[in-house]
């Protein structure tokens, strides 16, 4: 099945379309399954259901129903971007600058949680620390508390539906954000599997995709603790935009991350 299942996807023109197939074939048949036994005729039905829907351009891990991040696994849902490994570079950051503190009783802030993923994982590495979480999407919030539970943190972890600061009380020692940051006139050329499936909530930034930084550059400074640490992703070429608008309200940059590809993805500021 393995090897059909390779065919397929490789006349699709998929580049990676052996270990995809692989994928496909451990969610209906197990990891560990035995490969002289046949699958049952539901897992078949399953099995070509995921092909269809990967045959038509929906991407991987969508039809797989969950995506890995940090070690953890989060469901997705049409309302929540799929975490993806650049946005690690978040939590190494973060988890960097803390150093002993993340044994601390923290109170850390998501501000456009999604999956929860940056939220719970920063979480998992803090055991005392407390969290909230906010999406605009109550899609997105009923996802992200399902994956707090999931992973473990759900007694440390509350998630709420709100549109960035707005209606927020309260400091916090970490604040994490992956707001949308494509500029509104790119949407259309992005790739297939990002335009047509991930949400236009989670990608439009705007007219010059800064809209959030510009919110967070205001506002986030009353929401700030002593001593605490604002850490922000970044697409493509933003850094000095987003730097300049931080400084301008106040903000000290206090250093920058690259992801896996080699460019600026995680910015870190603070107030002193």
């Amino acid at each position: 099945m393995r090897r059909q299942l390779v065919r397929r996807l490789t006349e699709a023109g998929l580049d990676n379309a052996a270990l995809e197939a692989r994928w496909l074939v451990e969610q209906v048949a197990g990891a560990t399954a035995d490969p002289s036994l046949p699958i049952a005729p539901e897992g078949m039905a399953r099995l070509e259901d995921f092909t269809m829907r990967r045959l038509s351009g929906e991407p991987l891990w969508r039809v797989i129903g969950e995506r890995e991040f940090w070690g953890l696994p989060f469901r997705l849902s049409p309302e929540t971007l799929e975490p993806r490994p650049d946005s690690e570079t978040l939590i190494e950051a973060a988890l960097a600058l803390l150093g002993p503190r993340r044994t601390e009783p923290l109170a850390i802030l998501d501000l456009g949680t999604g999956t929860g993923c940056l939220l719970i994982a920063m979480l998992d590495e803090c055991p005392a620390a407390q969290g909230l979480g906010l999406d605009l999407s109550p899609g997105a919030c009923e996802t992200a508390r399902a994956n707090a539970l999931a992973n473990g943190v759900g007694g440390r972890c509350e998630i709420r539906q709100g549109r960035w600061t707005q209606g927020l009380d309260g400091r916090f020692d970490l604040i994490l954000s992956n707001p949308p940051y494509i500029p509104s006139r790119e949407i259309a050329g992005l790739a297939r599997e990002v335009r047509e499936h991930d949400p236009l909530l989670a990608l439009d930034g705007g007219i010059d995709g800064l809209e959030p930084y510009r919110i967070f550059a205001l506002t986030l400074g009353e929401h700030l603790a002593p001593g605490g640490l604002l850490v922000l992703e970044i697409g493509a070429g933003q850094e000095a935009d987003v730097v300049a608008l931080m400084r301008e309200a106040g903000w000290v940059a206090r250093a920058t991350r690259h992801d896996l590809g080699g460019h600026p993805r995680a910015l870190i500021f603070a107030l002193h």
